[in-house]
């Protein structure tokens, strides 16, 4: 029975207790009294490491339990049962990201309170409303293996509206900006359905205005922009209604831009 266990460590490097659980109960082991005292035993044989309660990650055989290393994308994924990596981290992860962050965010029903582990911290912040209502949260998503476990992410498509409607989960305008620029194609019909789903005007906006800068480069052809502006707020908003200073009206999206997007000035010094 111990070298079941020594298997499900060696292909778990990222587990919940409910993993853990699963597994005893296909052993024939159920129960919490036998699960509490194998995780104390590997605890102290420093074989797992505790991230916070109900999480743990593998140390391999030869590694050191005090700089336990593991892929940040599968601790995320693993905090809640529906964790889905999202925002600026679905760009790290399909590596769009300008810079690297210390940070993953990841979206969920009832995300967790912020914890950090191994020099990353881990963000969770709820799906949106509409999603929710709609029962569509999981809208854009996939699943792909990382060290041989699932992690769901948003698509590329999903990331670009996302990061520009909650653009405070992702960095300064210049790291959203030449992140998005870094993807070399987006499906815009999964784009135009993913707006029409946040159901906000702002955003509707946000993403017309950027398509329409990059048009040529992603082939953005005018009935998605048409489409887009039939969604757009019927007065002026800012592109970012929490720094409401400065800006250019851009009456084709009733948008006001900050100049250092207008001017991306970044790209002077790049």
């Amino acid at each position: 029975m111990a070298q079941s266990h020594a298997s499900f460590l060696r292909t778990h490097p990222v587990f919940t207790v409910d993993d853990f659980d699963q597994h005893l109960k296909s052993h024939g082991e159920p129960g919490e009294r036998t699960r509490e005292r194998l995780l104390d035993y590997y605890l102290n044989a420093r074989r797992v490491v505790r991230v916070r309660r109900g999480l743990y990650v593998t140390v391999p055989d030869e590694g050191d339990a005090e700089h336990a290393t593991v892929d940040p994308y599968l601790v995320a994924s693993c905090v809640t049962p529906d964790a889905v990596v999202a925002y600026h981290s679905a760009l790290s992860f399909f590596d769009r990201a300008y810079s690297v962050r210390s940070e993953v965010i990841y979206a969920a029903a009832r995300p967790r309170v912020p914890f950090a582990f191994a020099g990353t911290t881990y963000r969770g912040t709820r799906f949106p409303a509409s999603l929710l209502e709609a029962g569509q949260e999981h809208f854009a998503v996939s699943t792909r293996e990382r060290d041989g476990l699932p992690v769901r992410v948003t698509s590329l498509e999903r990331a670009l509206v996302d990061v520009l409607d909650r653009p405070s989960l992702s960095g300064s305008w210049e790291e959203i900006w030449r992140s998005l620029a870094a993807v070399e194609f987006f499906d815009l019909d999964v784009v135009l359905d993913y707006v029409r789903l946040l159901d906000n005007a702002t955003t509707a906006a946000k993403v017309g205005f950027f398509l329409e800068q990059h048009a040529e480069a992603l082939m953005v052809d005018e009935a998605h922009l048409e489409a887009l502006r039939a969604m757009r707020p019927s007065h002026a908003h800012y592109l970012d209604r929490k720094h409401r200073v400065g800006g250019r009206l851009m009456s084709e999206w009733n948008l006001i831009v900050p100049e250092e997007i207008l001017e991306q000035a970044w790209a002077e010094v790049s």
